[in-house]
């Protein structure tokens, strides 16, 4: 296939994906007596970054542009008991089903538990690990109906060395062997395969958010950064399909909040002219230069080149 025709799929791809996403993507409406309007938004495809979110008017500053509900959401082990295993809400009262708790009787419904999942959770305990969590959570959806295996399909893959391919075969044998073991129906596992898990992992690995509830308001948080690092202290890991979609910048023009709960707040910090992409902070922007790239380099494996970073800022 010629590289005009490769082009020429991949623009009807996102052309459909832009619908698909803008569709199912909340937004807010000043009036009330009407529909919320779409986002002030369209994902298209550039010549640096591969896919980019773009304002398709003039946004203000301090404008909340949508929210998104996440695609997988999983608490972090230590926070399992404290906050909602369905909505990562955090827990005044507790509505506890073994070892999930929930904030409601309708997350309760969402997540009702079949199978046991200590030994796969202690594996992932002892050996530090978040992100198979997440796959446990999607493979859980998958087979209850609620979604449909191929949900990560649309986000880029990290690029899997041998060994963490091998890690994954024992993870991905362990997780089934939990479903089998709770007796589940075979053909409403069959696509639970080691390339599914890899494929899945390898992108939740890149493109999970950590949570960090904040009670108060968006004002109060404008200078914070959505990150995703390696620390516990977050109340959970949820993964998006629209905000995964945001490309970085050292100096971003929005930032992602979240506020009670694992549903995703994109407000913009300064304004925006219509064209200009949107852009978030995949790390800490408070870090020095070379901390940036570091961490930038072997968390996502690019080198980034926004002005600041340009100006070693």
């Amino acid at each position: 296939m010629s590289r005009l025709a490769r082009r020429s799929c991949w623009s009807l791809h996102f052309k459909n994906l832009h619908h698909s996403l803008i569709k199912t993507t909340s937004s807010f409406s000043t009036d009330s007596t009407h529909h919320p309007s779409p986002p002030p938004i369209r994902v298209e495809l550039t010549e640096y970054a591969g896919r980019g979110v773009f304002a398709s008017r003039r946004i203000g500053a301090g404008e909340l542009i949508h929210t998104a509900k996440p695609a997988v959401a999983h608490p972090s082990l230590s926070m399992i008991h404290t906050v909602c295993y369905s909505c990562l809400r955090k827990l005044p009262n507790r509505h506890s089903t073994d070892d999930m708790s929930f904030c409601c009787i309708q997350c309760e419904q969402l997540s009702k538990k079949k199978a046991d999942w200590s030994s796969f959770n202690e594996y992932c305990r002892l050996q530090g690990l978040k992100y198979p969590l997440l796959v446990k959570r999607l493979a859980c959806q998958v087979i209850s109906g609620a979604v449909t295996y191929d949900i990560l399909d649309v986000l880029q893959p990290e690029i899997l060395s041998s060994d963490q391919i091998s890690r994954m075969k024992k993870e991905a044998a362990l997780l089934r062997s939990t479903f089998e073991d709770s007796d589940f129906e075979s053909e409403k596992m069959a696509f639970l395969t080691e390339e599914w898990y890899a494929g899945v992992l390898a992108r939740i690995r890149i493109n999970a958010f950590r949570i960090e509830l904040a009670i108060g308001s968006y004002e109060d948080l404008l200078s914070s950064a959505a990150a995703l690092v390696e620390a516990e202290s977050a109340v959970g890991n949820a993964v998006y399909v629209l905000p995964s979609l945001y490309n970085h910048d050292c100096d971003p023009n929005v930032n992602i909040l979240w506020i009670e709960n694992a549903d995703a707040k994109i407000k913009a910090l300064r304004d925006i002219e219509e064209g200009e992409e949107l852009r978030i902070c995949y790390i800490d922007a408070s870090m020095d230069y070379g901390a940036r790239q570091r961490i930038l380099h072997q968390g996502f494996g690019f080198q980034c080149n926004c002005p600041r970073c340009v100006s070693k800022d």
